[in-house]
């Protein structure tokens, strides 16, 4: 509630001094998406204002039309963050590589991007996690509360990354501040979430506010099984309530706004980390979906690529969305290479369907054969 008021604020003076702000680009909202994440992890474009400049000229060059950039990870904000320095303390308000250099990357992205009308949706890719590998981090120190727990009492910790309560009103709350402040102090062109936000895994659920929530609602005391299907379905429920109230609250802030998630493929998005995304698609709480169909074959990526559309378009409401796969193309030392993304394309207009997005920038330069001059040569004629 503390920060609403603050949100508000801003919101309200900056809708007085600037009556096209947040507006639409002039791509129009029927073309299909050509986009691209871009991170501060394996990749240098976001540390140097030059280097954004540059590589955003390329990604026009090329003919991408929208960016995701990371605004969120490893529990910080790339941007200086009222919300984080409040709840966190002043040190905490920024990323430290980008507070050391007295810059705001998203600023930068947002300027050079409208130089080329792309759109940019910040991406909050670490969604409900609160650090990898550390024990919770500088987050669960200051607030244990908020952390969740699996069946054994446990900080609830996966593939290495430690996790926030998702279910608890308080950090729900945060992550809508943090993403209010992001919508109300750039001109940007809507938000993303991704496989971390809303979600949290399956094997959570057990700490004792959730505990105790699940027992004034059913009755029952959590099972030992965290996938019971009764207990799995009422908190994949309780993760599409707040896709809901994130999809409201964004669209009161400013109708124009997108709602952008990027889910894991179903079902193991739900069966693993409760994103139950087709019941989203059905409440209307989604306006582009870009499931992650990350695979390094090209008849995986078929098959799951067909799985993942056919359950797409059997959502009622699905007209309305716009849909894109995620397209895999760098991940360490390892590349997806033009004659797969050229397959994996070919497929997916065979399917109906017209754009992707990429993860991620630096997949699209030397070390991949230039792929990205390939997609310009042969898709993005821009």
């Amino acid at each position: 509630m503390k920060y609403f008021l603050f949100t508000l604020l801003v919101f309200t003076l900056q809708s007085c001094g600037s009556a096209d702000k947040n507006t639409p680009r002039d791509t129009d909202a029927e073309d299909p998406v050509i986009g691209v994440w871009i991170t501060n992890v394996d990749s240098n474009i976001l540390y140097s204002d030059q280097a954004i400049a540059d590589g955003i000229e390329k990604l026009a060059t090329l003919g991408f039309n929208t960016i995701y950039p990371v605004v969120w990870n490893k529990g910080y904000t790339l941007h200086p963050s009222e919300v984080m320095a409040a709840e966190f303390g002043q040190e905490f308000a920024q990323d430290t590589l980008f507070s050391s250099q007295n810059r705001d990357p998203l600023q930068t992205v947002i300027k050079e991007a409208r130089k080329h009308d792309l759109r940019v949706i910040p991406w909050f890719e670490f969604g409900f996690s609160s650090s990898m590998n550390r024990d919770g981090g500088h987050i669960l120190s200051a607030k244990p509360g908020w952390a969740a727990r699996d069946a054994n009492g446990d900080l609830l910790t996966k593939n290495g990354f430690e996790w926030m309560n998702a279910l608890h009103p308080n950090v729900q709350q945060f992550m809508i501040d943090l993403i209010s402040e992001v919508v109300t102090t750039y001109d940007v062109d809507g938000i993303q979430g991704d496989d971390r936000l809303p979600a949290m895994p399956s094997e959570g659920g057990y700490s004792d506010f959730t505990s105790n929530l699940y027992l004034q609602e059913t009755g029952q005391e959590p099972p030992a099984d965290p996938r019971d299907p009764d207990f799995l379905n009422w908190k994949a429920d309780k993760l599409t309530q707040f896709a809901d109230r994130l999809y409201h609250h964004v669209k009161t802030l400013n109708p124009d706004l997108v709602v952008s998630f990027s889910p894991s493929i179903y079902p193991w998005s739900k069966q693993e980390y409760l994103q139950d995304w087709p019941a989203w698609i059905e409440r209307g709480v989604v306006d582009e979906l870009i499931p992650q169909v990350y695979r390094w074959d090209i008849e995986s990526y078929k098959r799951t690529f067909d799985n993942t559309i056919a359950h797409f378009r059997e959502a009622e409401g699905s007209i309305e969305v716009m849909f894109a796969p995620g397209i895999i193309i760098k991940a360490g030392d390892r590349y997806n290479s033009f004659r797969y993304v050229d397959q994996a394309l070919r497929h997916n207009r065979t399917r109906g369907v017209e754009g992707e997005v990429y993860f991620f920038y630096e997949g699209l330069f030397e070390n991949n054969g230039f792929l990205g001059d390939s997609l310009r040569a042969h898709y993005y004629r821009p």
